[in-house]
């Protein structure tokens, strides 16, 4: 595991003593759904590469691509995987990117109909990419939704929706930092965090905060996330978070702020 500085940034230090000419698969995020963190994955995969150009190297990128301008190609990833719920579409279905080359050499993980192009007795030949890794009948309605979510993204624009997070999150930072007691763990440099903020309350359980919130209608996170071992890496427990995107405003982020207000009144 790569090790966090003391603001919550990757040591990026540490990928020369994680990879060596011997590491055949790296992952990471792009963004973390705790910490908020952007990693500057174009410099990470360049520095991977140039240990072990070799090394496959795959992003995970559900907490970018919804949130801000993503480039492919300029991140030098082999592959980048990506969720449609997190950017407005259906849930159910998502997306792998990956360079041409690897696709090609890619089998098959699922087979049926039109991931063929013949089939004999003593023979099959696959289809063309991305024909290859869509057997049967396809999720054709979730594709659909998927299609129309990015192009209403696409439209609104990407650099408008990451300065619109931007300036909610940096909002949100400056009104929660007024909480007494309060944690926020990650980044507070609203540059490098997305609109995910995860925090703390040292008197009151994260679920409790959400029970007393939700009582004015404001919906947060708790617990750990899915991402139990960076709680643990953090020597902490559970944490409540608060998200941010594009139909978020400051009355929803005073919403929270009254919420947290009237759970200091009750459990302080």
């Amino acid at each position: 595991m790569i090790r966090l500085t003391s603001d919550g940034l990757l040591d990026l230090s540490m990928i020369e003593t994680l990879v060596d000419t011997k590491t055949k698969l790296f992952a990471i995020t792009a963004v973390s759904n705790v910490l908020g963190t952007i990693n500057p994955i174009e410099q990470i995969v360049a520095k991977v590469k140039s240990i072990n150009p070799q090394c496959f190297i795959v992003v995970d990128a559900a907490q970018a691509v919804p949130h801000m301008p993503v480039d492919v190609h300029a991140w030098g990833a082999d592959a980048v995987a990506f969720s449609s719920h997190k950017m407005l579409g259906p849930s159910g279905m998502g997306a792998l990117w990956a360079k041409k080359a690897v696709l090609e050499q890619m089998k098959p993980f699922m087979y049926g109909g039109d991931m063929i192009r013949e089939v004999h007795e003593t023979e099959t030949i696959f289809n063309d990419v991305p024909h290859k890794f869509e057997a049967g009948t396809p999720f054709i309605e979730g594709a659909m939704g998927f299609g129309a979510a990015a192009t209403y993204l696409k439209n609104i624009g990407m650099d408008e929706v990451r300065e619109h997070e931007k300036e909610i999150t940096a909002y949100a930072l400056t009104a929660l930092q007024k909480i007494s007691g309060i944690k926020i763990v990650g980044p507070l440099d609203p540059n490098v965090k997305a609109g995910v903020i995860a925090f703390q309350l040292p008197y009151v359980h994260p679920h409790d905060i959400a029970e007393v919130v939700n009582e004015d209608n404001v919906c947060i996170r708790v617990g750990f996330h899915c991402a139990e071992p960076l709680h643990e890496y953090l020597g902490i427990g559970p944490t409540a978070r608060a998200s941010f995107y594009i139909y978020n405003d400051h009355d929803d982020v005073d919403a929270l702020i009254a919420g947290l207000e009237k759970v200091e009144k009750l459990f302080k």
